[in-house]
């Protein structure tokens, strides 16, 4: 299985959907807490399940067991933890709630992965703790 991180910000609609066809992704894993404000622009829940399955022929899913804990989000997001403590306390919580093993039960049979999460030139995102923690699950 291959284990992209793409973020849903700062980006176009061609570079997302060109990343997700070159990895010939066969699920994008929408992990974001919030996924529905405008904001979002085109990946808001609806409109992105609509292009990955009309435009890849791909599976979406958006599942909350790989979301951030609501209260660290935003603590992270104002600026009140640095990036260490909140990819600390997200590992922390993954394991609380067995998701590794759980990702791997769900959408093992996955060939290509692409992990939606919320990275901006300013912040870094969980997502990418997920795929380490996947990668390593997996090995």
């Amino acid at each position: 299985m291959h284990i992209h991180v793409i973020s849903a910000y700062e980006t176009s609609a061609a570079k997302f959907f060109g990343s997700l066809e070159e990895w010939k992704t066969d699920l994008v894993l929408d992990v974001r807490l919030k996924n529905t404000n405008q904001l979002a622009g085109f990946t808001k829940r609806g409109d992105l399940a609509y292009f990955v399955e009309r435009l890849l022929h791909a599976e979406y899913r958006h599942d909350l067991l790989f979301a951030p804990a609501p209260t660290m989000f935003e603590r992270y997001l104002s600026g009140n933890i640095g990036w260490e403590a909140y990819a600390a306390s997200y590992r922390e919580n993954l394991r609380e709630r067995n998701a590794v093993a759980q990702f791997f039960e769900r959408y093992g049979s996955k060939r290509s992965v692409a992990l939606v999460g919320t990275a901006t030139h300013a912040r870094r995102s969980h997502a990418e703790v997920l795929k380490e923690m996947l990668e390593e699950g997996a090995a």
